[in-house]
């Protein structure tokens, strides 16, 4: 695992286990992190305002005072610490309100090691990541880097990357969908960067070859604008030829030639975006492989919507903020059942698609809350076909148990042998649900109705049954 230090975080372990404790913090200070114990919750208090932690590791069940009471206490007097709750009970509804109440992860006792490191590190990264994030905000005005809203692992290891990457003097290539987010993220690594200059922005699909050409390289061009800043490329697939030429010469020699032959030396990063394939564009022939590969010194790949599903929620929340201080209406969330249906549709025009229809919503909407009616028709009738997922309450075992297969088998390409192995049951199983599903279509009867309890494979009652 590799050392935090420099700048070795702070870890508060806090647990009435006097061996549990010990072990925990032998591994940590091995581990180059700084590490202090507490045996209960309010000498946790104690030492946390005199040491200020972190992070803190929590038991959940201790005497007096509990790991939960002790998070609330410590959110009011340190509201930058990351608290981690353990318990030893591996309970789901402990997890549930531990994360509700403001737990930033929960761990299981006993605990495995390697994911105590791997919790650790990834808050650590979170939190650096979301200070430069902040410094980035301030820097850069909130347009730029204000949809960079998510908690899923996906979004958190793209905002790590591009943090990293940042201050390297390199090029970057962003791939994505449209909509993406990659201007987004080009932004957020100018802001992170440190260059004194700005962000310029061209879009390379916009223009003819001779407009194009005069406003990147004229004498008064955003290539000369952007000097020690960056320069940022939009559909760089759709760059001409003849200028993939010169934008080549810029990344090798760092300078442009002015009319007269003339050279200027030019210190800029080029950020280039793209939502195409570049290596098929390159092997149809429309655009140079020596640009691409040195475009590409390091890429970043910015996740479609459908695969970072869990931000879905916290991105709803976000665009129904803004868009009601912008229109001046008192709409605050989404209701319950609007959220299921979003996370259910497939998003093909991605975060992008999303705000467009929760903008639509609030327009609609008639409280404090946006409801089904007020989505597009088509989306509150795909949420009810068979892609969309079961409503939670609402549904029935049977629903829930045909959703999982169904979509376990089409992530495993119709391999029931794989799909068994996933779900932890029986591929005969899967074989007869599938006969079943074949003779009730939705809508029917059969299908609304459970079928009789029957014994598993191994003897006993089958799921759902």
């Amino acid at each position: 695992m590799p050392n935090p230090s420099p700048a070795a975080p702070r870890i508060l372990i806090v647990d009435d286990e006097p061996n549990a404790r010990s072990a925990l913090s032998a591994l940590l200070r091995e581990e180059g992190y700084e590490v202090q114990c507490a045996a209960d919750g309010y000498k946790a208090l104690g030492r946390a305002d005199e040491w200020r932690p972190d992070i803190v590791l929590t038991d959940v069940k201790m005497p007096a005072l509990g790991g939960i009471e002790l998070m609330a206490r410590l959110r009011e007097r340190l509201p930058e610490v990351a608290v981690v709750v353990m318990s030893g009970f591996g309970s789901v509804e402990g997890a549930v309100e531990a994360m509700q109440l403001g737990a930033d992860d929960y761990l299981s006792k006993p605990l495995n090691l390697d994911q105590v490191l791997l919790t650790l590190q990834r808050i650590v990264a979170g939190r650096a990541v979301a200070g430069g994030l902040k410094e980035a905000r301030a820097t850069a005005g909130a347009a730029d880097t204000a949809d960079l809203v998510g908690q899923s692992r996906t979004f958190r290891d793209l905002l790590e990357l591009a943090a990293q990457v940042a201050e390297a003097p390199v090029a970057l290539l962003i791939t994505g969908e449209r909509g993406t987010g990659k201007q987004h993220i080009a932004h957020l690594v100018h802001q992170l960067s440190g260059r004194a200059g700005r962000l310029v922005r061209v879009c390379c699909s916009t223009a003819d070859e001779a407009t194009l050409a005069d406003e990147l390289f004229g004498a008064e061009g955003r290539v000369v604008a952007a000097h020690r800043g960056t320069l940022l490329l939009t559909d760089v697939d759709a760059l001409p030829l003849a200028l993939q030429a010169r934008l080549l010469r810029l990344l090798q020699e760092r300078c442009v030639t002015r009319l007269g032959g003339a050279r200027l030396e030019i210190d800029v990063r080029v950020i280039a975006t793209t939502s195409r394939d570049l290596a098929a564009a390159v092997a149809g022939g429309g655009f140079r492989q020596d640009l691409a590969e040195r475009l590409e010194v390091v890429g970043l790949r910015v996740p479609a919507l459908r695969e970072r599903r869990d931000d879905i929620a916290l991105l709803a929340t976000h665009f129904v903020q803004r868009h009601a201080r912008k229109l001046g209406k008192q709409v605050t969330s989404c209701a319950e059942r609007v959220l299921q249906i979003l996370f259910g549709l497939d998003w093909p025009g991605n975060v992008r698609q999303l705000e467009q229809c929760i903008e639509r919503a609030v327009i609609l909407a008639r409280g404090r809350e946006i409801e089904p009616r007020d989505l597009p028709r088509e989306f509150t009738a795909g949420a009810t076909g068979q892609r969309g997922a079961p409503a939670i309450p609402g549904a029935t075992l049977w629903d829930i148990e045909r959703y999982a297969i169904l979509q376990t088998l089409e992530h495993t390409g119709g391999s029931t042998s794989k799909a068994a192995r996933i779900l932890g049951i029986s591929p005969r199983k899967i074989q007869y649900r599938l006969n079943e599903y074949g003779a009730a279509r939705p809508g029917t009867a059969e299908r609304r109705s459970e079928p009789s309890p029957r014994a598993d494979d191994d003897g006993r009652p089958a799921a759902g049954a």
